[in-house]
């Protein structure tokens, strides 16, 4: 075998795919029983027709991303329905914020409207020159040197106490909102960089969400990855270096107890220092109805922020970073039937997507937080819910290793692990272990189900290992 995978999620296999492409022998070694890492959905426990997307649930970068946009899902079967609404954002007494995906009817409704335009007009006019500077590998000259005159001041704008040069209660809600997806301590230039790259795509491409379950995005990867002779092994965990060229889709930490003394002490004391970030609670819920919202245009929106506003938001993010929970936690949550109707059972049940930032390793069940949080734009929520899957920060590496202690970017989502990964390297996807690379959300550019990090780690195995300089084509 030249090539093995550890790990099975989008970055993975995305770099499977290229190595197999390549015309490399490549096999993936999955420790769960279904492939897909933050990416898999499974049937309810009590409801088998309904399902629950256990990680990630909406996709903007599925369309988008540099690997994602030449892999070219829909062309696969996968069927991305992209709402009206990209996200919704309810208010305390007054009406929510709404981010369509028409700039123009997003910009109408808002307070100062003309202050959104400036900040994200020009971003959407060339979003995939923003995706392309802000998913790149930081080592390289920017794709669009336009795009990045844009984002630049906007960037410094949005991740500094600078940030109030956007006007109107609504519209620095409706983009904390966007931003707080990178868990993180607000302003900062990290979060402030995902806010405009999600912002941008959701008046450019949308927020897509996969009919059927994020699983299509995996299935689409695995169906290319065994056309080109590529193997999947399900239900293997990995506790000692397979043999060969590796690259593992994990947290960082794995290759202490992997490789154990024989990694490079050095090395073996920068990942034993590493820190992962505060997590999420997950709170799955099957609802017997549509939500009784106060402002009735949110029924339309299948991805929520329910932060409250801005200061509320940044302060609940600052809290968790002390190790604290907050009173009103930063909760975000999908409606997927909303885009796909498919998702509703034959008795009207459908799913309902959730979770709220918590500490790391928080022990706390957030059901009931959520639960409340929902009752303040809708009263009545609380009536539809027939059934709460809750999993507690510290359990959610149950079901995905990579996320310890509950933190969904795996340690990435700082300014430092988004330019440098674990370790100060120049080739972030390398390790010093001979033969061994790092692909997953550890590494640049970061958190997201986009495929990048794999793709970076392959180009690199495909250079430094097998001598190959050309990145084989994704098209079907």
């Amino acid at each position: 075998m030249d090539v093995t995978i550890v790990g099975s999620g989008p970055n993975g296999l995305a770099a499977a795919v290229i190595c197999a492409r390549a015309g490399l022998s490549v096999q993936v070694l999955e420790a769960q029983p279904t492939a897909g890492g933050g990416a898999r959905t499974l049937p309810d426990p009590e409801f088998s027709e309904i399902s629950h997307d256990i990680c990630s649930a909406v996709h903007p970068l599925a369309l988008a991303s540099p690997f994602f946009a030449a892999f070219d899902l829909p062309s696969r079967g996968v069927a991305l329905a992209v709402p009206e609404v990209s996200y919704g954002n309810p208010l305390p007494g007054r009406p929510a914020a709404i981010g369509y995906r028409d700039i123009g009817r997003t910009c109408a409704e808002l307070d100062h409207g003309a202050s959104w335009r400036r900040l994200l007009g020009p971003l959407s006019a060339d979003s995939e020159g923003v995706v392309g500077l802000l998913l790149g590998d930081k080592r390289s000259i920017p794709p669009s040197i336009a795009a990045a005159l844009r984002v630049a001041p906007r960037l410094l704008a949005q991740g500094t106490p600078a940030w109030s040069t956007l006007n109107g209660e609504d519209a620095r809600a409706l983009f904390t909102g966007v931003a707080a997806h990178t868990i993180s301590q607000m302003p900062s230039l990290v979060a402030a960089g995902a806010g405009l790259m999600l912002a941008t795509l959701g008046h450019s491409v949308g927020w897509p969400i996969p009919v059927g379950g994020s699983q299509a995005i995996p299935a689409a990867l695995i169906a290319d990855l065994r056309a080109h002779g590529g193997e999947l092994t399900l239900g293997e965990e990995v506790t000692s270096p397979p043999p060969g060229v590796v690259l593992y889709d994990t947290a960082p930490t794995a290759l202490l107890s992997i490789y154990g003394d024989r990694l490079p002490s050095r090395y073996a004391k920068t990942l034993q220092r590493y820190r992962y970030g505060p997590g999420v609670a997950k709170v799955d819920f099957v609802l017997s109805g549509e939500i009784p919202w106060q402002d009735s245009r949110l029924a339309h929106a299948p991805t929520l922020h329910l932060g409250g506003d801005r200061s509320t938001m940044a302060r609940a993010e600052q809290e968790i970073a002390e190790g604290r929970h907050p009173e009103w936690p930063m909760v975000l949550a999908a409606l997927p039937h909303l885009a796909d109707p498919g998702r509703i059972d034959a008795q009207g049940r459908r799913p309902m997507w959730s979770y709220a930032h918590v500490p790391q390793g928080s022990t706390v069940d957030m059901a009931e937080a959520v639960t409340g949080i929902f009752e303040r734009f809708a009263p009545g929520f609380r009536d539809l819910v027939v059934g709460v899957r809750s999993v507690p920060a510290a359990r959610l590496a149950d079901h995905n290793a990579n996320l310890v202690g509950g933190d969904i970017g795996v340690g990435g989502n700082n300014m430092f692990s988004a330019l440098t990964g674990p370790a100060l390297r120049w080739n972030p996807w390398s390790t010093p272990i001979p033969g061994a690379y790092l692909c997953s959300s550890a590494a640049p550019p970061g958190g997201g189900v986009h495929g990048m990090a794999g793709y970076y780690a392959a180009r690199t195995v495909l250079r430094k290992e097998f001598g190959i300089t050309r990145i084989p084509t994704l098209a079907p």
